[in-house]
């Protein structure tokens, strides 16, 4: 009687080197379409009375927010900042004036909404991400109550993917 343990062998290395081939198509396509990469939603919290209503960042750090204001009086923004970490280093005045005198403050009436370019920094250097990448990250913003004249600085947190 011929022996059949070869046979058997090589049957069973067939069956299963398919099976895994199989799964191994399937994982690979799976990472293709993205699967097991986390999607970072895009958050911006700020305070009351400030909100984002639309925020985007680039890859060459460039944050571009839709600020609407909803406080309790109109306001006028004197500086504005991006930065990885909480620290006012490298904020930006309105058309380049530092401190913005009041002919270059942003005015903002209850309601309103405006849309701030400002460039995002991670430490001592500007930010430079890669598309799909996450940033995370602190606005900070400096304005002045019309009404009262008193100064306020607002922190948000950002939260995105770069675009």
């Amino acid at each position: 009687m011929p022996s059949f343990k070869l046979q058997s062998a090589t049957e069973y290395l067939m069956t299963y080197s398919w099976a895994i081939l199989i799964i191994a198509l399937v994982v690979a396509a799976l990472f293709a379409i993205g699967l097991f990469k986390p999607s970072v939603g895009t958050q911006c919290i700020l305070p009351g009375g400030l909100a984002c209503s639309s925020v985007f960042l680039s890859s060459n750090g460039l944050l571009t927010i839709n600020l609407l204001q909803v406080t309790t009086a109109p306001i006028n923004v004197t500086s504005y900042g991006c930065n990885k970490n909480n620290t006012v280093a490298h904020m930006y005045c309105p058309n380049s004036v530092c401190p913005a005198p009041p002919d270059n403050q942003v005015r903002m009436l209850i309601g309103a909404n405006y849309t701030f370019n400002v460039e995002c920094w991670s430490g001592g250097s500007a930010y430079n991400g890669v598309v799909g990448g996450a940033y995370t990250g602190y606005i900070i913003i400096n304005y002045t109550d019309s009404n009262s004249g008193f100064p306020h600085t607002v922190e948000g947190q950002l939260a995105l993917s770069v675009s």
